[in-house]
């Protein structure tokens, strides 16, 4: 393999992307400048350089289209609700259950913790986003706060291990040529120290931001929940109230069903269900659908056909102006994998490998020393989790695992540090351009400054788990 201009200037931009996220700085223009630069260079002509910003962000939109959709749907759902004012009644149980914040943040990592383990984080984030993090933020959690809590539990905690999908395992065990189990096994381990750390860490850095009941900034945090907007659209019927107390029941028990079906389905299918992942957001999307037909239906009678239209634009405009410029900085990190560089690039053939080969280039001059070997695959999997994904480098991980295992540390050892690495990362907790996104729009926050509050509780999660995987495991 050989390294090309390409490939430095990659490097190079990727280095300048990370220094300026550490500054607390924009990364659209350094992201879109290295897009256009890099296919100058790659393709030889500055009109394919043009085209190669724009087919990079219309592959990333196309990828992170079905978070923004049910972003939308979901929205538009509670939107629905709102006009029947019956969102408070829904969470109104949750409440008695989520006495202060600092209950109500346990309990947000607990649920999530154990939806995301068995279905991944995906369909879980709207079920919880929905149900629990209104009655989280009325008890005084505020709403970033919540969504460090369910970005820690789900994204990272959950995903990392993969334990009961066994996906990211089973490709790190495959890459490394080892058993399945041992790497399944010691990744739950590890995914148990570094969320612990990391969840603990985040609640001593944020506990003083907590909030007491009453606190005026609550229905602020509230407002951002469901966008800023306020409602116009009057009533067509008679029995609001009615309908508001019937859709405070039927709302939360259908979303608890449709949790309850997919246990279902897992029990009876086995392994992989096939509502994981995007398939279980896609039905739970459909499912919020039906329901916003039904409430605006109930609210609107004959002028449902304008209120649900409203309804769904005001989702689409909220989730493209919260989450839209995290589709330039995917563009720029799809660039880097071959998954995705080709059709960035218009290359039919060998498509490159910018970020994998930069990180394949140094792997002849990886320490092999217990300590430096498990951080060098930390680090490994860290850079190539910046492609959003966190599955994506889980194979060059477990390669590197095989060829880096030594009398002090075994092959599924390092594995399982790399597929930490790697799914904390683009899983994820420390990259807007993963599904972090879809956390941080329904919480109604900045994704960039959610990362920034994610990132010191999981870089030292992460180095506390490698550091137990060296000496204990």
């Amino acid at each position: 393999m050989v390294l090309t201009f390409s490939h430095l200037l990659y490097g190079l931009f990727t280095l300048i992307v990370i220094l300026t996220m550490v500054f607390r700085k924009g990364v659209v223009f350094p992201t879109l400048l290295g897009t256009f630069i890099i296919g100058c260079f790659y393709t030889g002509s500055v009109v394919d350089g043009l085209t190669t910003i724009f087919r990079a962000n219309l592959v990333a939109a196309q990828e992170l289209f079905n978070i923004f959709l049910i972003i939308t749907f979901m929205l538009a759902l509670l939107h629905a609700l709102r006009d029947l004012e019956a969102d408070r009644r829904m969470v109104e149980p949750f409440e008695k259950m989520m006495v202060n914040g600092h209950v109500s943040f346990f309990v947000l990592v607990g649920v999530t913790y154990v939806i995301s383990l068995f279905f991944w984080p995906t369909p879980a984030v709207p079920l919880i986003c929905a149900l629990l993090v209104p009655a989280a933020v009325r008890s005084g959690l505020p709403a970033m706060t919540s969504a460090v809590a369910i970005a820690l539990a789900g994204q990272g905690m959950a995903l990392s291990s993969d334990y009961i999908v066994q996906v990211a395992p089973g490709l790190s065990a495959a890459s490394a040529g080892v058993d399945i189990n041992e790497v399944a096994d010691k990744a739950m381990i590890l995914s148990l120290v570094s969320g612990s750390v990391a969840i603990l860490l985040a609640y001593i850095l944020l506990r003083r931001g907590i909030r007491k009941k009453g606190d005026a900034r609550i229905e602020k945090d509230l407002k951002g929940l469901q966008s800023t907007a306020t409602s116009n659209h009057k009533a067509k019927t008679k029995h609001v109230t009615f309908w508001s107390k019937t859709f405070a029941v039927i709302v939360p028990l259908t979303l608890l069903g449709v949790v309850g079906f997919m246990i279902y389905e897992k029990l009876l299918s086995g392994r992989m269900s096939g509502l994981e992942g995007g398939d279980g957001a896609a039905f739970i999307g459909g499912v919020a659908a039906v329901l916003l037909l039904a409430i605006t239906f109930a609210y609107g009678r004959q002028h449902a056909l304008d209120y649900i239209s409203n309804h769904i634009t005001d989702g689409f405009v909220f989730a493209f102006k919260a989450m839209g410029p995290v589709i330039p900085i995917a563009g720029f990190f799809f660039l880097g994998s071959p998954e995705f560089s080709g059709s960035i690039l218009g290359v039919e053939e060998n498509a490159p490998a910018l970020l994998f080969d930069l990180v394949q280039s140094v792997q002849d001059y990886l320490p092999q020393s217990a300590f430096l070997a498990a951080f060098s695959l930390l680090i490994i999997g860290i850079i190539t989790g910046l492609d959003g994904s966190g599955f994506s480098g889980l194979p060059l991980t477990g390669a590197l695992a095989a060829s880096l295992q030594n009398n002090a540390i075994d092959a599924s050892t390092l594995a399982a540090i790399g597929q930490m690495g790697a799914i904390w990362t683009g899983g994820g907790t420390i990259v807007a351009w993963s599904s972090l996104i879809a956390i941080a729009g329904f919480c109604g926050v900045s994704v960039m400054e959610l990362v920034r509050k994610n990132f010191i509780p999981v870089i030292c999660g992460l180095m506390i788990a490698t550091v137990f995987a060296i000496f204990l495991l």
